[in-house]
């Protein structure tokens, strides 16, 4: 199974999706989108397969979004979609494809249905808080 996540190494959120993948057996492709960018065809097919738009995939928080007039009212899908190749920092991550789907894995407990093999536990969120127990279920 291929599981392609589109990566930000300065994330925790991300990082631990990278984590998870690994536990569940799979060595994931990282895209560290930082460096590589992002095309206009590209984030159009990713938001499709994830069933988002451009406004729900816009990182507000530590980003240049709010600087650049993107968060203000009427800002189009086409506009953001220009902000987000131009500016890869606009994109949230961790965005992760599997032959299961696409999705933005925020939280990072996200990617479980995403894999074909469920990771092994204790595995815990970025901030300490658990999301599988020593026998792989569920927490919470």
């Amino acid at each position: 199974m291929t599981i392609v996540i589109h990566h930000n190494p300065a994330c925790g959120t991300s990082r631990n999706v990278v984590e998870i993948v690994r536990a569940s057996g799979t060595e994931p492709v990282i895209v560290e989108y930082l460096q590589t960018g992002w095309t206009r065809p590209q984030l159009l097919g990713l938001f499709a397969a994830a069933g988002l738009t451009a406004h729900e995939a816009l990182r507000v928080s530590k980003s240049p979004a709010e600087a650049l007039g993107l968060t203000a009212p009427g800002v189009t899908e086409d506009a953001l979609i220009d902000a987000m190749v131009a500016h890869p920092v606009l994109v949230n991550r961790p965005i992760v494809c599997s032959p299961k789907g696409v999705r933005l894995c925020r939280p990072s407990e996200r990617v479980l249905d995403l894999l074909e093999t469920p990771p092994k536990g204790p595995l815990y969120k970025e901030d300490g808080e658990m999301i599988l127990d020593a026998e792989g279920r569920p927490v919470g």
